[in-house]
């Protein structure tokens, strides 16, 4: 394995590039989840008619959900793939190729409200997201808003292993096929797991591990809550909100988190 098929950012690009994940993006509506409608419910009426940008925008789901807030609207994404999919889904909506590392296309306090989706900051390497925080920080306008998604190191997600998967049915013929693509789902994610287990890198408060997404054909980042509040204070916000993606109910400091998949973090910018 050459060293640049070892790289995180590599890997991940490649694996958001590919058509079945493209079209599974399509085809991907509403809400992921309840604390994500909490987070943006929670921010709607602060951010209404003011400008947006839109992180991470894939093939557009936050673009219906963002957009009737307000018109005044940027979504970009670092891959072109998504990008072309997004334009094709909201040909009325400004749709950008562009990497979240470096927003210089936008003057400083340009946004009110910026939105990292589906836990898209966890794709870069730390010291890419701490360059993600420095220009959000950057880019919102005093007082503004930053509501993104984030794994969390001590959820139940962190650390699984390929596992056979599929649904049951009734009719022989679905049984079957849907058998045969969960064979096939589990030689990929056993083939991933093995080959980009040599970037797994586990500390207390945070780690880079293989994800089982896409058949464990992705490398992310995973941080505790402490953790994460760590980092978005050395880059400049205060977090003002944290909910679990279970319930989208508020996360308290000494709650036992290892339920939480992912947080859901409102965090603003004095």
């Amino acid at each position: 394995m050459s060293e640049g098929e070892l790289d995180l950012d590599a890997i991940n690009r490649r694996a958001w590039k590919e058509r079945a994940t493209v079209g599974a993006y399509v085809r991907l509506q509403g809400w992921t989840d309840p604390g994500e409608q909490a987070a943006v419910e929670h921010v709607a009426a602060q951010v209404r008619s003011r400008p947006i940008l839109d992180i991470g925008v894939g093939a557009g789901r936050t673009t219906a959900i963002l957009r009737p807030i307000s018109s005044d609207y940027v979504g970009i994404d670092y891959t072109q793939e998504m990008v072309q999919a997004c334009r094709a889904a909201h040909p009325g909506a400004r749709i950008e190729h562009m990497d979240a590392r470096d927003l210089s296309a936008f003057e400083d306090g340009r946004f009110a409200l910026v939105v990292f989706s589906y836990n898209g900051i966890d794709a870069v390497d730390l010291a890419g997201r701490r360059q993600v925080l420095r220009e959000v920080h950057r880019v919102l306008q005093p007082g503004g808003l930053f509501l993104f998604s984030a794994h969390n190191r001590q959820g139940p997600g962190f650390g699984e292993g390929p596992r056979l998967r599929f649904t049951f049915s009734w009719n022989p013929l679905k049984l079957g096929w849907r058998a045969l693509q969960s064979v096939r789902s589990l030689a990929r994610s056993a083939r991933n797991h093995r080959r980009f287990r040599a970037l797994n890198e586990p500390h207390p408060d945070w780690a880079v591990m293989n994800c089982a997404a896409h058949d464990f054909g992705i490398v992310i980042v995973y941080t505790t809550l402490s953790e994460q509040e760590r980092q978005l204070q050395a880059a400049g916000f205060a977090t003002e909100l944290v909910v679990s993606n279970v319930d989208g109910r508020p996360v308290a400091h000494d709650a036992d988190t290892s339920g939480i998949t992912w947080f859901h973090y409102v965090a603003r910018k004095p």
